[in-house]
């Protein structure tokens, strides 16, 4: 299956899609880094990791079970598109977040997508406003980068790439403890940012 990036992939989803509860498994666990990145954002901007992870999860569940092959849509993209829905509607609708400045990068981060157009992505309203909301997202961290040192701009790359902090740890030979505290102050620099506007 060419919506597949290989063999292995394609074989999990067939057997996933005939009820094989371990290879759904372990196709979601191939996928589980892009529910980080697709999710790491709002964590910037300070909403609860853990409760985004799972419903990004659940998002990416919901792509295993109602992907179509037959269309002309790639797993991954499709997974994305899903994955990122849910996100949406979850820190749209949760109350506790609405001290914490979510909104102006929510809407750049993530368009809503209609149910029913999920997976005919060709046929949404308009399809190149997901490709527009990214670049948005991409100028903001551009923007970002030039409030950000050498260190944090490094770690601000890898964790939007997923990683965990053990594992940027290792790629920037620095302790867990020293990318914790930079992810920290790129959070409090981002948010100033929201604050401020484009125009900071």
């Amino acid at each position: 299956m060419t919506n597949f990036y290989n063999n292995r992939d394609a074989e999990l989803w067939s057997l996933a899609a005939s009820g094989d509860a371990e290879a759904e498994e372990e196709l979601i666990k191939e996928y589980s880094r892009l529910v980080r990145i697709c999710a790491r954002p709002y964590f910037l901007a300070g909403a609860d990791s853990e409760d985004l992870i799972q419903e990004g999860m659940l998002g990416l569940l919901s792509a295993v079970r109602h992907f179509d092959p037959a269309k002309d849509v790639k797993f991954r993209t499709y997974a994305e598109f899903c994955i990122r829905r849910r996100l949406y509607s979850a820190i749209k609708s949760a109350s506790r977040f609405k001290h914490i400045p979510l909104n102006d990068y929510v809407s750049l981060e993530s368009p809503e997508i209609d149910e029913s157009n999920a997976q005919g992505l060709a046929h949404l309203r308009d399809p190149e406003e997901f490709v527009i909301a990214r670049e948005r997202v991409s100028e903001i961290t551009d923007s970002l980068r030039g409030s950000l040192s050498s260190f944090e701009s490094k770690v601000l790359g890898l964790y939007l790439e997923g990683l965990s902090y053990e594992e940027m740890a290792a790629k920037l030979k620095k302790t867990p403890k020293s990318v914790d505290n930079a992810v920290q102050r790129i959070r409090r620099k981002l948010a100033q940012y929201l604050k401020h506007g484009d125009n900071q």
